[in-house]
């Protein structure tokens, strides 16, 4: 029976899922790919390291799906935005690729924000210059690794890496290329963009664009062999990670808000004209003649995840011996801290934040007579706080009727209730267990014809979502929490260079 298989790379774990055509995962499988930090802000990862994570997470998915390799009709990848992988003329790696919790290039984004760069930017590539776009990243290089500068022959992203090592073909798609480099008028690479950033010496090494949908190779023979696929598997172009994401849950479309609480906090809203806006990244969405409106801050979930990581290493135990969720372990914590007064406020800026570099996350209003379950709760507000920073910037220039949400949190019905009372409008939990590689697998199946386009899900996505509604008075008391939020946030614009300074030459008192 014929299969797809869509792959998906964040920014610590590779996954292959290998899907029925009518959308139903058959398999799943997992590799951790180390993140590589050799000084303060570098954060990086060995590519052909991250291929052999891959071929290895393909060759267990299609074990598990107990079906034969030659099954598998399509295969299209998604992965992290941003960051940059280059190649050089041998078309070998040009060093580790750089993911985008890198913020090495925080001051030349700081100095382009300063001069007239990013507003020059803002109007040709719809979207201001930030600490890991590509346009930050190479300039960096070029400052402070000539020799390496001078080697790149191929400007890639994550997934389009991936992609060269399954077919050797080398290219990206209109959702990637749209990271730094296009103008958003026309949707194509702009010379004159390259030359705002002073890098038009690299505008060749720009890859060829293609459809998401569209096959741009084939499983190559040594491909096969270490993956398991079938030499000449066709290959669609595949997307970003952030796009791919909104298609698996059915959010990929104007008038919906998609919400993903992941790494990063993700909030996009397509549209059929470009809107250009300091707080929304104006990107290529997957047709040709729509845009993709991405508000986002590299400030979610992995607030929760680094709280799990650090203060509850017990539960974490006790959960891997019995079995069991250490979310569901700590529910009640939570429950019982949602069920009173709390004080304590967080900003989840442990990664980075909507208010720049030097932004540092924080405990307020903690007491003493407070537990750890107020601590939980504080951080789960603070991350849905951080979305509706972004959402609120969205509605300011889109009809949103709806928003859907997806990220492992939401999960978590307290945590989506949460975001409905936050938000105060309906939200839309779809029952898909990997929404990226799914995204993926459309346009894999797109490519092929088996799906009349990306946007043709063959799921019944009526009959797989629940809506939690917000409750008034819920809302009503967390638009109070979210103006003190906003307004501590601002007041503490000025001191956070001067925190962040205090590790600048690091030396201890």
């Amino acid at each position: 029976m014929p299969s797809l298989l869509g792959i998906d790379n964040g920014l610590t774990v590779t996954k292959a899922v290998v899907f029925d055509i009518d959308g139903t995962p058959l398999s799943v499988a997992r590799r951790r790919v180390p993140q590589l930090m050799p000084q303060p802000r570098h954060v990086e990862r060995d590519m052909d390291g991250l291929w052999l994570a891959t071929a290895e997470a393909i060759a267990e998915a299609i074990a598990g799906s107990r079906r034969p390799a030659n099954d598998v009709v399509a295969i299209a990848a998604t992965a992290h935005g941003d960051g940059i992988y280059l190649l050089d003329a041998d078309e070998r790696p040009l060093g580790p690729g750089i993911l985008s919790l890198d913020s090495r290039a925080g001051t030349i984004a700081d100095d382009w924000a300063a001069g007239l760069v990013a507003q020059q930017a803002l109007a040709l590539t719809g979207q201001m210059p930030h600490t890991s776009a590509p346009s930050a990243l190479l300039a960096w290089i070029k400052i402070h690794e000539p020799e390496r500068y001078a080697r790149i022959a191929h400007i890639l992203s994550c997934k389009d890496w991936l992609r060269y090592c399954l077919t050797g073909a080398i290219g990206t798609d209109r959702t990637e290329a749209s990271t730094s480099f296009t103008s958003v008028a026309d949707q194509t690479f702009s010379i004159d963009a390259m030359r705002l950033f002073g890098l038009e010496k690299l505008y060749s090494a720009l890859p060829a664009v293609a459809g998401s949908a569209e096959i741009v190779g084939l499983v190559s023979a040594a491909a096969a062999k270490l993956t398991g696929l079938t030499e000449g598997t066709p290959v669609a172009a595949g997307l970003h990670d952030v796009t791919a994401s909104a298609l698996g849950i059915g959010g990929h479309k104007p008038g919906v808000v998609a919400i993903v609480a992941g790494t990063y906090s993700i909030n996009e809203v397509v549209s059929d004209r470009p809107k250009v806006d300091p707080r929304w990244f104006c990107r290529n969405a997957i047709e040709p003649g729509q845009w993709n409106n991405m508000a986002i801050s590299p400030a979610s979930a992995a607030n929760y995840d680094w709280f799990l990581d650090t203060l509850c290493q017990a539960e974490h135990q006790k959960a891997e011996a019995s079995g069991q969720s250490v979310h569901a372990l700590l529910g009640p914590e939570i429950d019982a801290a949602l069920t009173r007064p709390s004080t304590a406020i967080f900003h989840p800026y442990l990664f980075g934040s909507p208010y720049g570099s030097a932004a540092s996350a924080s405990f307020l209003g903690l007491r003493g007579w407070q537990d750890r379950g107020d601590m939980l709760r504080a951080v789960l507000e603070g991350i849905a706080f951080n979305h509706r920073v972004h959402i609120d910037a969205l509605r300011d220039g889109f009809d949103v009727r709806e928003a859907r949400l997806t990220g492992g949190a939401s999960r978590n019905p307290a945590f989506a209730q949460m975001f409905a009372d936050i938000l105060a409008m309906p939200v839309t939990v779809t029952a898909t267990e990997e929404a990226a590689a799914w995204g993926a697998a459309l346009c894999a199946g797109a490519g092929i014809s088996i799906f009349a386009s990306p946007n043709d899900d063959p799921r019944n996505l009526d009959g797989m979502q629940q809506t939690y509604r917000p409750d008034t008075d819920r809302s009503t008391a967390y638009q109070t929490r979210y103006e003190l939020f906003r307004d501590i946030a601002n007041a503490l614009q000025p001191l956070w260079p001067r925190i962040d300074g205090l590790t600048i030459e690091g030396d201890a008192p």
